[in-house]
């Protein structure tokens, strides 16, 4: 295979198709890998999640060689249902009812490719979902006003670049180019009645909608003190996304202000990853992670007018108001025999979500991640993987009053119960030869 065709295919295998309708942490996806997912993604940046680790930390592409590719497929299953305990409505409105299942099911694709140029330089490819969300309210629920369907898609393609400076350093950079959209409905009042009609049966929706590409950076550096750690720091930048699209307000009082052109210029927050791999017997590897995600810049975001007579005057808010997220975690792996790895990681998150700013849309909550997984190497070019995780969400009460960012006027309170089953397989393929030792474009 000629070199230029050789790279052409490189861009190609890297590519996955992402679809995903997943209810995660906040709204960002972590699961991006079927290694980490069984490891609950403990020393991620310091390359426990294989190829699969340049998401977090594109130096650690320097530990793959030749010219590798991996791919994952997680099934993701939410389930969360809200029970109110108080609403502002009379009784009968909402005693004894809940909203069942809000959280929709979902599949997440992610895709990665590796280069090794020489026997220091590595380029690479990853394709992924980093934001994702869908939940849906029942039409007539006594919140109704507050939420009635959410949806969140992102794509992201990230090529990336590795050098190995020493033997015990390598550094890694990546530029990402990033697509956001997003949908947001809840119930309006009559044309023509006051704003309490919203909390009527068959009161008509309210939409905003919008998308747009936003670009930001990836980095890391990995180091290998002595033979058998690792320590990896990785970082993905903010992306700043300038989303255009539609509002719709059939309860305006002019028919000429029921639907305009807006825009919402927001920033998805950066993220910082540690983490570190520890061998400590041949078979043995045991890894730690801690993860920091800025959501506190995630704030209240205005949505502006850009036709019609309203055009450059705020319409209305977002009002998230997240604190910053964290995420910490043990794992390992354990070689049962050459071809036969299991895996086993244990996790804690801290959500930006919280008493104070948790709403309808997205009853997100604490949660601890437990996680099995195992790997089987077929040859020294293939290998699958497999994993399952089960997230147990903690403290997720709603309250809907003055002090909340969401409130509007109508005081809400519910229980929220909910969990999440995570269920992944992965295949890694090197498409060199590793026998061969003049293999063209790699060093050996």
């Amino acid at each position: 295979m000629a070199r230029n065709t050789q790279l052409a295919f490189l861009l190609m295998a890297g590519v996955s198709l992402v679809a995903s309708q997943a209810y995660a942490g906040s709204f960002a996806l972590r699961e991006q890998s079927t290694i980490g997912l069984g490891q609950g993604f403990a020393g991620v940046a310091a390359g426990s999640g294989g190829l699969s680790s340049m998401y977090w930390n594109p130096a650690t592409m320097t530990a793959i060689p030749g010219w590798q590719s991996q791919w994952s497929v997680s099934g993701i299953f939410p389930q969360a249902e809200i029970t109110p305990t108080f609403v502002g409505l009379p009784a009968p409105l909402w005693q004894g009812t809940s909203t069942g299942d809000i959280a929709q099911d979902g599949i997440l694709a992610a895709g990665y490719t590796s280069y090794q140029v020489n026997d220091r330089l590595w380029i690479g490819l990853a394709t992924n979902t980093p934001f994702g969300l869908v939940t849906k309210n029942p039409f007539n629920s006594p919140g109704q006003v507050y939420a009635r369907t959410s949806r969140v898609i992102s794509f992201d393609v990230n090529p990336t670049i590795a050098y190995k400076v020493t033997d015990w350093l390598s550094v890694g950079l990546g530029f990402q180019a990033m697509y956001f959209k997003t949908r947001l409905t809840q119930a309006a009042p009559f044309p023509g009645l006051p704003p309490g009609s919203a909390t009527l049966p068959g009161a008509p929706t309210a939409s905003i909608e919008g998308d747009s590409w936003g670009y930001g950076l990836t980095a890391g550096l990995t180091i290998t003190p002595v033979d058998g750690t690792q320590i990896g720091i990785g970082y993905r930048s903010a992306v700043k996304q300038d989303l255009e699209g539609t509002l719709r307000n059939p309860g305006a009082a002019l028919p000429i202000l029921r639907q305009m052109r807006v825009k919402a210029d927001l920033t998805l927050p950066d993220q910082l990853t540690i983490g570190i791999t520890q061998r400590v017997t041949p078979e043995l590897t045991l890894s730690a992670g801690f993860e920091w995600t800025n959501w506190s810049r995630f704030g209240v975001i205005p949505v502006v007018a850009t036709s019609g007579p309203a055009a450059g005057r705020e319409v209305t808010t977002l009002p998230f108001k997240y604190d910053d997220g964290y995420y910490a975690s043990i794992g390992g792996e354990y070689a049962w025999s050459p071809e036969l790895t299991l895996r086993a990681g244990l996790g804690y998150e801290w959500s930006p979500i919280s008493d104070t700013n948790r709403d309808l849309r997205l009853p997100d909550s604490d949660r601890i991640h437990a996680s099995i997984g195992l790997g089987y190497k077929f040859n020294n070019k293939l290998s699958v993987d497999l994993a399952y995780s089960h997230l147990f969400a903690l403290n997720g009460d709603i309250k809907l009053d003055s002090r909340n960012p969401h409130y509007s006027g109508l005081p809400y309170f519910g229980k929220v119960d909910a969990s999440v089953d995570i269920v992944s397989a992965g295949l890694t393929y090197r498409w060199d030869d590793p026998g061969e030792p003049n293999q063209p474009g790699i060093f050996k």
